[in-house]
């Protein structure tokens, strides 16, 4: 329980608008750090249709805030340019039109410097607002707020994921923000897998305490998971090699139909950035991969990531093995002697996306933040080394489409208790 629950209402009202002040502050401070390394011309491109430039993330996390909070809290708000909310609006259909996902990319006006006097302009209002809305308007922003740090954070990991995946079309592959590689006798070796054992009950899935969660995460409910066995550790890039080396991109065994048909249509051979020893954009007699430091040589002992579902699926297969459902992930998170639940890598569950039960989405303009994305999509649990602190916790539901590569996505194995 934070200090502010035992003070007097009034006290901890105050208390709590400064506390969310100086995060407020914090994290928008922290999506200005991540695209200090990038130039002008980096910011503005768009890779893919999955992808947005970083430009538009910048302005749509400071719309965000001004669509949700200030245009219906904030009387004497004057909304920067009244075309921004074409230009960075995302999916927002009870906030109106928007210009095309795909052609993000094709917005170089306004150019960079006007999308941080939006910044300035917006964080200028939002500090005001906290600083001296009455209590009823208070009640209805505190949580509003709080949300859109939220997304502005899940924005700071994809502004990282976006950049990586546009980076690695360029064909000098530059790095995002190069570092000196330690000096040593190269990373140790990974661990011996190991397989912990988990009894079958019903359990308790969700979140349900204190604390912020997106509402997929609620509501708290039971569930029955069968007995089951959990890998003690992430699938190492070592593990995987071995996978490619028997044949795992050549034989249909062990695939999906639409995993397979993915091979074959997109002449798969590797997980993304994954440079064999004959790639001539780094020529090398080793496996290299493509990061946020640039082409390093690929260590055998970390996990496989940028892996998608049906990678992840055939890996499975192929060692006699399956991934966790979502559930599984959630009980074994608490086990002794598990490893790699946080900060490696976002991994992939047999679950789909789908709401619990019970689940209602809120009202207004953010019931449409998760809940209509709830079809045709696998779970992910954890968190990558790009997630934000506080993003990592057990019952975060991430979600992508299956055939996803460019998110930090790995493998955990699972399976029956025979």
């Amino acid at each position: 329980m934070r200090f502010a629950d035992h003070l007097s209402p009034s006290t901890a009202a105050a208390s709590g608008r400064t506390e969310l002040a100086s995060r407020y502050a914090a994290v928008r401070a922290g999506t200005l750090a991540l695209v200090q390394p990038l130039s002008a011309e980096d910011q503005c491109v768009q890779s893919m249709p999955d992808a947005s430039p970083t430009k538009w993330h910048l302005a749509h996390t400071s719309w965000f805030f001004e669509a949700v909070v200030l245009q219906p809290l904030e009387p004497a708000y004057q909304v920067f340019d009244a075309h921004y909310a074409y230009l960075f609006n995302s999916y927002y259909e009870a906030l109106g039109p928007r210009h095309p996902r795909p052609q993000r990319g094709l917005l170089t006006r306004p150019p960079l410097a006007d999308i941080h006097a939006y910044r300035a302009h917006v964080d200028a209002a939002m500090q005001h607002f906290m600083a001296t809305a009455d209590d009823a308007r208070w009640q209805q922003a505190a949580s509003l707020i709080a949300l859109g740090l939220n997304h502005e954070e899940q924005h700071q990991e994809l502004i990282q994921t976006d950049i990586l995946h546009l980076l690695s079309c360029n064909p000098l592959l530059p790095a995002y923000q190069a570092r000196p590689t330690p000096a040593g006798n190269g990373p140790p070796a990974a661990p011996a897998l190991q397989w912990l054992a988990v009894s079958g009950d019903v359990r308790a899935i969700g979140h349900g305490g204190p604390g912020f969660a997106f509402d997929n995460e609620t509501p708290r409910h039971q569930v029955l998971v069968h007995p089951f066995q959990i890998a003690d550790r992430l699938v190492t890039c070592g593990e995987y090699l071995a996978f490619i080396a028997d044949g795992g991109y050549r034989h249909a065994d062990w695939w999906l139909s639409d995993g397979w048909a993915a091979v074959q249509s997109q002449g798969l051979s590797a997980p993304a950035y994954w440079l064999a020893p004959d790639d001539p954009r780094a020529p090398a007699n080793h496996w290299q991969v493509f990061g946020p430091n640039g082409v390093q040589r690929l260590d055998p002992a970390a996990p496989v990531t940028h892996v998608s579902f049906y990678e992840a699926c055939a890996f499975a297969e192929w060692s006699g093995a399956r991934l966790p459902t979502e559930f599984e992930w959630e009980v074994a998170f608490d086990l002794p002697h598990i490893t790699q639940m946080l900060g490696h890598c976002w991994q992939w569950t047999r679950s789909a996306y789908e709401p619990y039960p019970g689940f209602r989405a809120r009202s207004g303009a953010v019931r449409e933040y998760n809940g209509k994305f709830m079809v045709g999509q696998q779970v992910l649990r954890g968190a990558s080394s790009a997630t934000p602190a506080g993003h990592g916790r057990k019952t975060y539901r991430n979600f992508f489409p299956p055939a996803t590569r460019w998110q930090i996505s790995g493998i955990r194995l699972a399976k029956d208790t025979a």
